[in-house]
């Protein structure tokens, strides 16, 4: 039996229903199914009674249901008390960070902590954004960053999870310019003429971000995707090269701006071509008795203060 089983029903209980306790989960309906039945086969006998809606328990069920919220709750107790041990005389508060805010916004904000929160001893854990997403939910980071827009929020339990925004950031598209200082390739192309696109691996963030801007584009956008990855860098390293337009965000691309090494591929007057997008800090509420890391409270209480102010 594995601690995920139990955590998986315990928010089959609590919503009811098995699609929204997946996107809860971050697992796809039919895997996370498989991992109730897997529970259901280790208890021997049937925990849901899947002939009502909403889902409900069955006695077995509801017993299991008041079970596992203490032995999660003594888990999460007892993994603090080990990391506490870990952790002892050093206090590091560690950050689960998306490639695209780990090499262009991250540092400055930690630079920016320093000056006005103190100095922080930090572990920086760069993953894409499912796996920084999960790297939360499994408890093993004290706190994610990750990029919010209405339109693709993450699937966070509100009721477990609190949020603050630590600021904005602008997703644009970015070209290499020419001798004459203007853009190698300007949005929004021709037909006949596809310009050369830069774009985010299938699932990515931004790649989803990008993909409602153009959808909601009043011009018709004409692209021809030669190039791939999930990382911004990556794209932004190709864009140097004039290899095609990337949107990127302006945080990655500042330097490269005010140097003239990258310059916007939006025509003068077009709007609707970028994207404001928030940038935020979730954590793991603390539960019962169990108290959060030390530093990583106090730094919690200070971003918490910074919003308010």
């Amino acid at each position: 039996m594995e601690t995920k089983w139990l955590e998986d029903f315990v928010s089959l209980a609590e919503t009811r229903s098995f699609s929204r306790s997946a996107q809860l989960r971050h697992v796809t309906q039919p895997a996370f199914s498989g991992r109730i039945q897997a529970l259901e086969a280790w208890a021997g006998t049937d925990l849901v009674d899947r002939s009502s809606y909403p889902t409900s328990l069955t006695m077995a069920g509801e017993t299991l249901y008041a079970q596992s919220l203490e032995m999660l709750q003594a888990l999460q107790s007892t993994r603090a008390m080990l990391r506490g041990h870990v952790s002892a005389g050093q206090d590091v508060i560690e950050f689960a960070v998306p490639h695209s805010l780990a090499f262009t916004f991250f540092p400055a904000w930690v630079t920016s902590l320093r000056e006005k929160f103190g100095p922080i001893k930090s572990r920086l854990i760069a993953l894409n954004v499912h796996d920084a997403v999960m790297r939360l939910v499994e408890g093993n980071c004290d706190l994610l960053i990750a990029f919010h827009h209405a339109s693709q929020p993450l699937q966070l339990d509100a009721d477990r999870y609190e949020m603050v925004v630590l600021g904005q950031e602008v997703l644009a598209p970015y070209a290499k310019p020419d001798v004459d200082g203007s853009p190698l390739f300007r949005l929004p192309g021709r037909p006949a003429a596809l310009l050369p696109y830069l774009g985010y691996a299938p699932g990515a963030y931004l790649g989803r971000v990008v993909d409602l801007i153009l959808k909601q584009s009043s011009l018709p956008i004409h692209l021809d995707r030669v190039y791939e990855t999930d990382m911004a860098e990556g794209l932004k390293a190709m864009a140097l090269e004039g290899h095609g337009v990337a949107f990127l965000p302006l945080s990655a691309v500042k330097k490269e701006l005010r140097a003239k090494k990258l310059i916007s591929a939006i025509p003068a007057g077009v709007t609707g071509l970028e994207m404001a997008l928030e940038i935020r800090a979730y954590r793991e509420k603390p539960l019962g008795k169990v108290a959060s890391k030390g530093s990583a409270q106090a730094l919690w209480d200070f971003l918490l203060k910074q919003k308010q102010v």
